[in-house]
């Protein structure tokens, strides 16, 4: 739970009762250097070694800490390569890494890990928490770092995802009516489509919880030729990410929340070529998951290839600053012919 109180001019975020200030205008550019500590999570499921969970193999993951009070929030994560890594929090911050690995490959920690506020266009950190709700990131044809932000909708470019840190917005044309975003549900992931997919590489927006008369999912395709779309929505559950297979399938991500002891989530996968203006798409769940498996409020997903050839799925949670909650990374291997969970 997050509470905003405006003190002269200084922002206080209330998170669980402990008060974080923030003076407006006082945060250098650039980034800065910390420290995080790692634990591995060996086994996804807490009561056996199982591997397998629906159509996807569990590789490894850990979760994360820092001494620096400003690594918390983590909503979306962008793999550059095969460890390095771009995310950004919900506090308005980039967050920048590198995975460190065992002699095995499984994910073992972060190493070179760097934050650094997300400029507005005066250049300097947003001081409120409506302008600095960053929950979805793409990187586009250019290698840009496009950043959703909800609260106060917008979505904006950042020059160059490899050292996006002094870089200022240049904000694009939201794809779905700014009146169908609801104020804390908004866009909430943003994918870039293979480059050989009937997308053409372009960029797709999935709503968190603003949905249509029917109850489904705003969702949209940027640029020319695009539009809005919608995927079906299951009561109860709410999209976090999204990410492209490199077959032109898409991945949603979805969280499930009904209090502590009753935490979800989920992946579907829908089938890309049915995504155009206009439809109503959904898809079969890869995955689904409890607090019987290694999960918290899981909030980002990626996809990548890894350098054995093959496909890897990235989930990432946002603590929300809570000492209640953790930082996960967790990596897994898609399995040959995943469809649909067990």
């Amino acid at each position: 739970m997050r509470q905003r109180v405006r003190r002269g001019g200084v922002v206080a975020l209330l998170l669980f009762g402990t008060a974080v200030l923030m003076a407006p205008g006082s945060l250098p550019p650039g980034p800065t250097g910390i420290d995080v500590a790692s634990r591995v999570i060996r086994s996804f499921d807490r009561n056996s070694a199982a591997t397998r969970f629906g159509g996807l193999e569990y590789v490894g993951g850990f979760s994360y800490s820092s001494r620096s009070s400003d690594l918390k929030g983590v909503s979306a994560i962008r793999m550059l390569d095969q460890d390095r890594f771009l995310a950004v929090e919900d506090t308005g911050w980039w967050f920048a890494g590198t995975i460190t690995r065992d002699g095995d490959g499984r994910p073992t920690g972060i190493r070179d890990a760097r934050l650094s506020p997300i400029l507005n266009p005066g250049g300097q950190a947003s001081p409120r928490k409506g302008d600095a709700d960053a929950e979805g990131l793409a990187i586009d044809a250019n290698g840009d770092a496009v950043v959703a932000f909800e609260r106060n909708h917008r979505i904006a470019a950042f020059a160059d995802a490899r050292s996006p840190f002094l870089s200022r917005p240049r904000f694009l044309p939201l794809p779905i009516p700014r009146k169908e975003l609801r104020i804390n549900a908004g866009i909430e992931a943003l994918a870039r489509s293979p480059a050989n997919s009937p997308l053409g590489g372009r960029l797709v927006a999935v709503a968190e919880r603003s949905i249509d008369m029917a109850g489904n999912f705003f969702a949209a395709i940027l640029g020319d030729g695009g539009g809005v779309f919608t995927i079906r929505r299951d009561e109860a559950w709410s999209a976090t990410d999204g990410a492209f297979l490199p077959d032109g399938d898409f991945l949603l991500l979805e969280r499930r929340y009904q209090g502590f002891t009753h935490v979800g989530m989920r992946i579907r996968r829908i089938p890309g070529g049915e995504i155009r203006p206009g439809a109503l798409v959904d898809g079969p769940v890869l995955i689904q998951a409890d607090l019987a498996e290694e999960i918290d409020n899981m909030e980002g997903l990626d996809v990548y290839k890894a350098t054995d050839g093959s496909t890897r799925v990235v989930l990432v949670s946002d603590d929300n600053g809570s000492f209640l909650q953790r930082n996960l990374f967790l990596e897994f291997r898609l399995a040959e012919g995943a469809a649909e969970s067990n």
